[in-house]
């Protein structure tokens, strides 16, 4: 995994194909959670909830198959500061590029930056998801989504 720039962003490699690693990243049921409103594999809007804990809607505004998914997040909320939205306006770019012996995958989540308030405790998430979850779906076909028994710890926690 490389760390790099302001915005948050990792890159790691997979022997899969760009393909594969496409389809994997328009999955998002497979890697963050299974609790989506709308579809993450085409153009238009989704919506990811825990409820009482955290929502993201978004738009998915570029899908360049083997190549490139962009999310612009239209709204967001989390309980931990319920008045600020830190994430509206901000963009998720998948960025998949053929490297010798596989497929390298940049997650950059333009805008996450040290400077707000959420950056540690979405840098962990974004971490779990984008970095753990949806490199074991791409390399097992298994990843480790939110699943509604996940929410309820959350909830009580």
């Amino acid at each position: 995994m490389i760390m790099t720039g302001i915005d948050y962003t990792f890159s790691y490699d997979v022997p899969q194909s760009p393909g594969e690693v496409y389809d994997a990243v328009t999955d998002v049921r497979g890697w963050w959670s299974q609790r989506i409103t709308g579809d993450t594999d085409r153009l238009g809007e989704f919506v990811y909830e825990v409820p009482g804990i955290h929502r993201t809607h978004a738009r998915v505004v570029e899908l360049t198959p083997s190549r490139r998914v962009v999310w612009r997040v239209l709204e967001n909320w989390f309980a931990s500061s319920p008045d600020v939205d830190e994430w509206a306006g901000s963009q998720i770019a998948f960025d998949i590029e053929p490297v010798e012996g596989g497929t390298r995958l940049t997650f950059t989540h333009v805008g996450l930056t040290p400077e707000l308030e959420c950056f540690e405790g979405c840098s962990v998430g974004w971490s779990r998801h984008a970095l753990q979850s949806l490199r074991m779906l791409i390399t097992t076909g298994t990843g480790m989504p939110i699943t509604p028994m996940d929410e309820t710890a959350l909830q009580s926690a």
